[in-house]
């Protein structure tokens, strides 16, 4: 019995510690899963043990704690946490036990609200006015953050309508949208400021923030979502709370659902975990809460948690485990790039193995080392990346390769200001299969059929050995390949040669010239009009060229120079390739010689084609506002861009008055 006193009391003592690290310093290190894996064994060891249960035990009250350098305030009623639920099966377990505690034929209504990730906030408004915001503390207690909250403009100071409440607690979540959040974050990497691992920790270290001015640059936001105490206010629905809360001006999230049964319940959940990529801000779960609040009286509490609540969590986007070892990625421009390889870990309802470090600078700044233990972060199908080391545990710090770990070629950095290291030799299997792939990408040559495990199967055959042997395949070669039959077969050999017919400007692209993207190759092909004419181009006619530069023309000669260069160029050409570009004709229009940028996201067009369509009007899509900028085209959601042309004094349009002006051109 002595081995489960000790067991309970190591639990206790590590849930304390990470409580300390999350509330106060702002700096957790495990994810939210296994914060909530270590209160779940702590419980059902107290359940089959209560003798050694202490008074104290976080599984009796809402864990948090109090940061100093901010007053102390009570909360009328006590702000608990929900319990949580991870599948469809504890949900209904959930949802069976709601229908246990009432009459079985009852009629029960749900509303159902995104769980938004961010700080839990009560406001306090006496006669229709904000006289105290807090957090949530300890739920009994918390931090008197009026000062703080007041900068948020999403929260009203004065209740508008009629009907004020003399007094009332309005709960609700402190956040911060992705856009702020990137934001904050490059700005504290230029002060060489350490980042924060997530919008919710850049919310709460916020918040906590003794210099309101500060603050108020943030742009931290809020939704409402309970009611806690009141005096001189009756509802009787959670619904009708939140319809409230709109007529008295404070922000409850657009996307609440009332459900008159539980299956819609399920349907929401559903809906929104296919969604949620979507919002501007983050959430991990949904709350379902029982409608009448007669019905919620009736169900109770528990210690810590209402029996009339529940959040459902979406796998965990983040996590915490070991690096066991780090390796080297050869890119198809030679450039070497590190992973760690990892302890497997869910993350985001996938295992995860591995995760990008970018860079080996990125190494250095993380102070990462084989053996330390991090937190990783999944978003969306992105890769997943290493975002900060949480337990140093390693001993050497990794060094950076003087040979590729493919060709055994030698690995450079070019220039003392460059990030990447690369592997200088052309014929590197590493680079050749990614170059294929990069030739038959869609906006390369697009050889529809041609992906990873084909083009990994022609160069183990041996049947490809530069791009240019592409077009000497034939139907015996693929006859080789797994699962290729005559249809297969057909396709394939049908989009080799509808890919001898694409302009100059895309063959350029494809070859994957270092530095020359797709708006480069369209602008030299659009320059020099036939292959021939640009590696005839001497290196200041290249310079002279728009947007191509010295980096871009040094890369360019070093490129065609190249003897293997020259012999798939000669391959091509024998194939039968366009090397000419139509040149575009552009007539005189509102936006010729101007220089345009595009920011936010646009509905109406790719990126790509709002910058074709300004060039063929005669305009010069640029990526960065300066002085010399004559227009900013604003999607939706607009970064730094926007704000700098705001402060530069740049003409700004939205994208419905570029269409206009786009179909009066």
């Amino acid at each position: 019995m002595q081995d489960i006193k000790e067991k309970i009391k190591s639990l206790r003592e590590q849930i304390q510690r990470h409580d300390y690290l999350y509330y106060v310093l702002s700096q957790p290190v495990l994810s939210d899963k296994e914060y909530d894996d270590l209160m779940r064994r702590l419980i059902e060891f107290e359940r089959e043990h209560p003798q050694f249960k202490a008074d104290d035990s976080p599984t009796v009250r809402v864990s948090g704690g109090i940061l100093s350098g901010f007053k102390t305030v009570r909360h009328k009623e006590k702000m608990l946490s929900l319990d949580n639920t991870y599948s469809f099966e504890e949900l209904e377990d959930w949802h069976e036990r709601v229908i246990k505690g009432l009459n079985d034929k009852e009629r029960i209504e749900f509303v159902v609200e995104l769980k938004i990730d961010g700080v839990s906030a009560s406001l306090t408004y006496k006669s229709g006015k904000l006289i105290i915001g807090a957090t949530r503390g300890t739920g009994e207690s918390g931090e008197d953050v009026t000062q703080n909250i007041k900068t948020i403009r999403a929260i009203p100071l004065t209740l508008l309508g009629k009907n004020i409440p003399e007094f009332i607690e309005i709960r609700g979540e402190i956040y911060m949208d992705r856009v702020e959040f990137n934001k904050l974050n490059k700005e504290r990497e230029v002060d060489q400021e350490l980042v924060f691992a997530n919008p919710r920790n850049a919310a709460s270290g916020s918040l906590k923030l003794l210099d309101s001015s500060i603050m108020h640059k943030r742009r931290l936001n809020f939704f409402a979502h309970s009611l806690g105490g009141h005096k001189g206010f009756e509802i009787e629905k959670q619904w009708d709370f939140l319809t409230k809360l709109k007529n008295w001006g404070v922000r409850a999230n657009a996307h609440s659902a009332l459900c008159n049964n539980f299956n819609e319940v399920l349907e929401y959940c559903k809906k929104w975990d296919k969604k949620r990529k979507d919002l501007t801000y983050d959430i991990d779960g949904i709350v379902i809460k029982i409608n009448d609040l007669s019905q919620q009286e009736r169900l109770g509490f528990t210690a810590k948690s209402p029996r009339w609540a529940v959040a459902y969590k979406y796998p965990a986007s983040q996590a915490t485990t070991e690096v066991l070892n780090i390796n080297i990625n050869v890119g198809r421009t030679g450039v070497i790039t590190p992973t760690a390889g990892l302890s497997p870990v869910e993350c985001a309802g996938v295992v995860i193995k591995n995760a990008t470090l970018h860079n080996f600078d990125e190494i250095k700044r993380l102070k990462i080392k084989i053996g330390d233990r991090v937190l990783i972060e999944r978003a969306g199908e992105v890769i997943p990346k290493v975002i900060k080391v949480v337990e140093s545990r390693g001993k050497s710090i990794f060094k950076i390769p003087h040979n590729c770990p493919v060709c055994s070629g030698k690995v450079v950095k070019e220039k003392e200001e460059d990030v990447a290291y690369r592997c200088i030799n052309p014929l590197c299997p590493a680079q050749l299969e990614r170059g294929i792939l990069h030739f038959a990408s869609r906006k390369a040559l697009d050889i529809q059929g041609m992906g990873e495990s084909v083009i990994e199967q022609l160069v183990k055959l041996k049947l490809v050995k530069n791009v240019a042997d592409i077009y000497k395949l034939t139907v015996e070669d693929l006859q080789r390949l797994d699962l290729f039959k005559e249809k297969k077969i057909n396709n394939l050999l049908s989009a080799i040669g509808k890919s001898r017919s694409k302009p100059l400007s895309r063959l350029i692209y494809a070859l994957g010239i270092r530095h020359v993207g797709e708006k480069a190759a369209l602008v030299l092909a659009q320059r020099f009009r036939a292959l021939d004419n640009l590696l005839a181009a001497k290196k200041g006619e290249l310079e002279e060229t728009y947007e191509i530069g010295s980096v871009i023309s040094e890369s360019i000669k070093d490129y065609f120079s190249q003897k293997s260069t020259k012999e798939v160029i000669t391959q091509l050409r024998m194939a039968g390739l366009n090397l000419k570009e139509e040149v575009v004709v552009i007539k005189q229009t509102s936006l010729s010689g101007k220089s345009v940028v595009l920011t936010g996201e646009l509905s109406g067009y790719s990126r790509l084609e709002a910058e074709e369509l300004v060039r063929n009007l005669g305009g010069n899509p640029t990526s960065s506002v300066s002085k010399n900028t004559d227009l900013v085209v604003t999607g939706k959601s607009p970064g730094s861009k926007y704000d700098k042309a705001k402060k530069l004094g740049v003409k700004i349009i939205s994208e419905q008055e570029f269409s206009r002006l786009v179909s009066s051109a």
